[in-house]
């Protein structure tokens, strides 16, 4: 593997055929992030609410955490639906544990899970580089603002929306995004995702 590949995560093709380990390892992320997600929503309100005090579109910036199991998911899986899959399942334990959100959160977990996929499949899902995490993680945060401009924000003008919107996609382009990336390279290294192409990955870097 050459140099340039050392430093992203890369498929060398799309993959379109889903296996009984990509669905049980969806599964198993969802559950994580699930009870992750909603271990969040019990302390993400106060940073969230002393930022939004001074300009209430910046309770943006502690929103992102909510989108990293769909990014996780299209890394390690990238096929078509991991995203969705991943974000949404990952939506349903949260709720089931029991969030102020109720319900409502699978909704949340469905358009931010289509936000992310679309980044992907905008590259074909033959592409896993910051391009098309940047533009998912947008995307994702994306559609959850517009979401969340018709359930929550009601009340708040265009110059608030639109502020919210771009904080939001912005937060998880380029922190989900991290995360999401540090995870699975640290999967990787420590053997968890031989069956993966971040796994395959590792493997021929080390044989360089």
């Amino acid at each position: 593997m050459s140099r340039s590949t050392s430093s992203t995560i890369t498929a060398s093709g799309p993959l379109t055929r889903w296996r009984t380990i990509d669905l049980l390892t969806c599964a198993f992320l969802g559950v994580a992030f699930g009870v992750a997600y909603w271990a969040w929503g019990l302390v993400y309100s106060v940073p969230s609410n002393a930022v939004s005090a001074v300009f209430p579109p910046l309770g943006a910036l502690f929103n992102w955490p909510w989108l990293v199991a769909g990014i996780v998911g299209m890394l390690i899986i990238r096929r078509p639906g991991a995203a969705v899959f991943t974000e949404l399942l990952a939506a349903v334990v949260s709720a089931l544990i029991g969030t102020q959100w109720g319900l409502t959160t699978l909704v949340s977990g469905l358009v931010q899970g289509l936000g992310v996929e679309l980044g992907f499949a905008a590259f074909g899902y033959a592409v896993y580089r910051w391009a098309p995490l940047l533009l998912g993680g947008f995307l994702g945060g994306a559609f959850e603002a517009v979401y969340e401009w018709y359930s929550y924000w009601t009340d708040w003008g265009w110059d608030y929306k639109i502020a919210y919107l771009f904080l939001l996609g912005a937060s998880v382009a380029v922190f989900g995004s991290l995360v999401a990336v540090g995870l699975t390279r640290l999967l990787a290294a420590a053997g968890a995702l031989n069956p993966f192409p971040p796994g395959q990955e590792v493997r021929e870097q080390r044989a360089v």
